[in-house]
């Protein structure tokens, strides 16, 4: 989670960083409060921001001319917590009152750079080396989904990340994989490994008899071919499970 929110706020203040003049004071009313806030910013860094500043300052750039306070407090509330916000889809930001396309396409694009920020670093040294990184940016992306979503992690012969693409989007409970599609895709990106990773919406990473058998499955057609599986992760929300350390791989 601190690998996310770090990720997060790094991002939101690279988007607010803005050629605006500067003034030796900040001008009374909603402006003047902005302008405080983004000198705290800009002097003491994002950590200086409770979450509902920062998500404040993320919706005055979308809604100019609204205070945006009440509303970054009311998707607190809502969804719980920062990064539930950042997380959820589209159509429930949009419920919320005030909260339209430019106000949605903001925090998307945040969240959209803080996981691209976590996926460079996974990339910038073997995946097996640096598994804790790995699992806050699968977590990151995958634990707050509403539905299942299975993704394969392509490594090379050094298990580098080669690519790191979602293979299928299901229900609530299940996801459709089929080993031949894996299996070809990997020999298209000339991966010698995989990681085979899906979220539980549930939050509960205990996987079904279906995920083992899929598992195996998806194993023994990889190894016709020479091609490794060196794990299936399920994300929860806030745990997962490692097949290979449960013994199931």
């Amino acid at each position: 989670m601190a690998g996310k929110r770090r990720g997060l706020a790094e991002a939101s203040q690279a988007f607010l960083v803005m050629d605006a003049p500067q003034v030796s004071e900040a001008p009374p009313g909603p402006d003047g409060h902005r302008d405080r806030m983004r000198g705290r910013l800009l002097t003491s860094g994002p950590d200086s921001l409770q979450d509902y500043e920062m998500l404040e300052m993320l919706l005055f750039l979308a809604i100019p001319r609204r205070d945006t306070k009440p509303i970054a407090k009311a998707l607190l509330a809502r969804f719980g917590s920062f990064a539930a916000v950042m997380a959820a889809e589209p159509r429930h930001l949009k419920e919320a009152d005030h909260v339209g396309d430019s106000a949605v396409a903001a925090l998307k694009l945040v969240q959209g750079a803080a996981l691209r920020m976590m996926r460079e670093e996974v990339r910038a040294q073997p995946v097996l080396n640096n598994w804790q990184r790995l699992i806050d940016y699968l977590s990151a992306a995958l634990a707050r989904e509403t539905v299942e979503q299975f993704r394969i992690l392509f490594l090379d012969a050094k298990n580098r990340l080669l690519a790191d693409e979602a293979q299928a989007r299901g229900t609530v409970n299940h996801t459709p994989v089929y080993p031949r599609e894996v299996v070809k895709r990997a020999l298209e990106v000339q991966a010698t490994a995989l990681i085979l990773v899906h979220n539980h919406p549930s939050g509960d990473p205990t996987p079904s008899r279906a995920d083992i058998e899929m598992t195996a499955e998806i194993k023994s057609a990889a190894a016709v071919l020479g091609i490794v599986v060196h794990d299936h992760l399920i994300i929860g929300n806030g745990r997962h499970l490692s097949f290979r350390r449960e013994g199931l791989l």
